[in-house]
């Protein structure tokens, strides 16, 4: 049956090598079961049941993605985009985590729409790699203001807007401890480096008598305070459509990057360098976006720690399905993941934003209409605490700068149309 269902021998890879390959992914996404959670409880949203649901739309994406497409890549809810979600929708806009649930369905409906009649393409190859790279450090670096700010190193001054914490204190020294073992931990290739590194600091903050283990396994807690609360007519308000496209345009390009990304390292490209399934890959992405945000949790996409799997012989779907059984299995762990203090999840957030800062080593530096608009993107995002309003400035200063400067023929008409959108939007609909 796996054989008929897989391909296992086609793609020359065993059922045990995939099993294996399956934990390996597992070990080093299960991180997000302990940092989701308690990032959209700030909202108001019920800690268990926003714990059942990262669980299902794991098991949820993984599944589609392993059985649709056959592709040994592994979903669960994105970093940055739940932080987004918190601090951004919900905590500065002032939307009901009810409403910013809706928003998240409708960038995963627009997603799924996008997929089957293949404007995914035409939207990826307008957007200059330059700018897809500042966005992506420009969340790794507002996922490293949040990560400062929960380990208390950073906090607000009325004076100078942020100033130090109290470095005296516990948290912020075993939030810094913990940095500093996930990434050599990291270094030396060590599987599930960042859940160690998490389950180091809570441990020791429970020796500490700073937090308090209520049990480990237990049965999981109800769904019912989130499940089918998303307000999908709040979401359709004028005022929501950059967090709708932000949501929608940070998950295409993240998905694209990870699929194409994995699928190489896999070797599963065709020999005209494209992924044969991308389009089931995508609906797959997409589908779990939009049972996610019904469950109750933030966009649902493809991680990039599949590679890790991948690395270690995963060829198949098999490893994906793999890694939803053990998502399934996590739900029974729900006392263990309420006892994670904020700065045991601090060196995690601040560990995924070193990762994702690291494009802006291929940015062309002596180019100033390429620079400029990348230092834009990324810096208005975790100053402004948006990711909407760092893309949109980055846009805009993008096509500016490239206008100004007699550079026209950079330009496309995506990049024209969505400039003056998020001009109309900033200007009228703030």
């Amino acid at each position: 049956m796996l054989e008929r269902l897989f391909q296992l021998e086609a793609h020359n890879t065993t059922v045990r090598t995939e099993v294996i390959a399956g934990i390996t992914t597992f070990l080093t996404m299960a991180y997000i079961l302990f940092v989701n959670p308690p990032m959209l409880a700030e909202t108001g949203m019920d800690l268990g049941a926003v714990f059942v649901a990262t669980c299902l739309a794991g098991v949820i994406g993984s599944l589609i993605m392993g059985l649709l497409a056959n592709y040994p890549i592994a979903l669960a809810p994105g970093m940055g985009l739940n932080a987004f979600f918190t601090y951004t929708v919900v905590l500065t806009m002032g939307y009901s985590w009810q409403v910013a649930l809706g928003a998240v369905f409708l960038s995963g409906l627009i997603f799924f729409a996008m997929s089957l009649f293949k404007v995914r393409e035409w939207i990826i190859n307008s957007i200059p790699l330059p700018l897809r790279s500042a966005i992506s450090a420009g969340i790794g670096l507002f996922l490293a203001l949040i990560a400062l700010k929960n380990a208390g190193i950073v906090v607000a001054n009325p004076a100078t807007l942020v100033g130090l914490g109290d470095l005296s204190q516990p948290g912020p020294i075993l939030a810094v401890l913990g940095f500093m073992v996930i990434v050599a931990l990291v270094y030396r290739q060590v599987t599930g480096a960042v859940m160690i590194g998490i389950l180091l600091v809570t441990g020791l903050s429970i020796l500490m008598g700073l937090s308090s283990l209520d049990g480990i396994v237990s049965l999981p807690p109800s769904l019912m305070p989130t499940l089918l609360q998303l307000d999908i007519a709040g979401a359709l308000d004028v005022g929501l459509v950059s967090v709708i496209f932000a949501f929608l345009f940070v998950d295409l390009f993240d998905t694209s990057g990870t699929l194409i990304g994995v699928a190489q390292r896999a070797g599963l490209m065709d020999e005209k360098g494209q992924m044969p399934k991308l389009g089931k890959a995508l609906l797959a992405d997409s589908t779990a976006t939009m049972a996610g945000a019904c469950m109750g949790t933030s966009t649902t996409t493809s991680f990039v720690e599949s590679a890790a799997g991948v690395a270690a012989g995963g060829r198949t779907g098999l490893t994906a399905c793999v890694v939803a059984a053990l998502f399934l299995l996590s739900l029974f762990f729900a006392p263990l993941a309420a006892a994670i203090p904020a700065y045991a999840t601090a060196p995690a957030l601040f560990f995924v934003a070193v990762l994702m800062t690291e494009g802006l080593a291929k940015i062309d530096w002596q180019d100033l209409t390429v620079s400029a608009p990348v230092v834009v993107a990324a810096l208005t995002m975790p100053l402004t605490f948006s990711i909407a309003n760092g893309i949109a400035f980055g846009f805009i200063s993008w096509t500016a700068i490239k206008l100004l400067a007699g550079r026209h023929r950079d330009l496309n008409p995506a990049l024209w149309i969505l400039s003056i959108l998020f001009v109309i939007k900033l200007g009228f609909f703030p």
